[in-house]
């Protein structure tokens, strides 16, 4: 606590510059939870939001001393583009239809093989996607689109699906957290990759538990797996 304080003290008064980032912030944010009010979307408010805080006189940054992750960027778009593309074009509907037809599942399938198959596909997929953003808009989809083509609830296979998506500890390539935890040197690859199948096994194990119990009792999977 002592030296949160002298941190704190550290920082000194608040200046011209930090209330114009407090009120273009809260602005950006008030612009964001309006938008069925004033139609303007999302990604324009964003833009908006940038090119202020980048204008001299007003802003509150300099471009020289912008450090623009590309990157990170053009992985973002390819990932949103990928996911407007497969929305689009109803792929994700189409791949399960023809994957299904092959595995011979059927409307007699029951409830429960669709909803095992379904999490673990989800939670394992970890093991080769690093992006969390790239299997949501993968598999979550396919989820919906499973739901749609045998009259379940959209909500019954999308919501645990979509809870397995966090998953990404197994190896240090898996996630930024993973791989910034994995340079501490305390641990082997050996024991990552236990610890994370070990994981991922429990928490499977819990989802379809939560489809038996407290899914069935919010209504979710309204009469349970088995």
């Amino acid at each position: 606590m002592d030296r949160l304080r002298q941190e704190y003290h550290k920082l000194g008064k608040i200046n011209i510059s930090e209330l114009k980032a407090v009120v273009i912030f809260v602005l950006i944010l008030g612009f964001w939870a309006t938008d069925k009010l004033h139609g303007i979307s999302a990604t324009a408010v964003a833009f908006v939001g940038a090119i202020v805080a980048l204008l001299p006189g007003i802003g509150v940054v300099k471009w020289n001393e912008v450090d623009v992750p590309w990157h990170l960027m053009l992985f973002s778009a390819g990932a949103y583009a990928l996911g407007s593309g497969l929305e689009a074009t109803d792929l994700p509907a189409i791949s399960v239809n023809a994957f299904f037809d092959n595995l011979g599942i059927s409307q007699n399938t029951p409830f429960w093989f669709l909803y095992v198959l379904l999490t673990g596909v989800m939670v394992f997929s970890a093991l080769l996607f690093q992006s969390k953003t790239m299997r949501t808009m993968i598999f979550v989809p396919i989820a919906i689109g499973v739901a749609n083509r045998f009259g379940y609830e959209v909500l019954s296979l999308a919501l645990p699906v979509a809870f397995m998506i966090e998953h990404v500890y197994v190896l240090p390539f898996n996630s930024k957290p993973a791989a910034l935890m994995y340079e501490t040197d305390q641990y082997t690859y050996a024991d990552t990759f236990k610890f994370g199948i070990t994981m991922m096994v429990v928490s499977w194990l819990l989802m379809i538990l939560a489809g038996q119990t407290w899914f069935m009792w919010l209504g979710i999977t309204p009469h349970g797996l088995f």
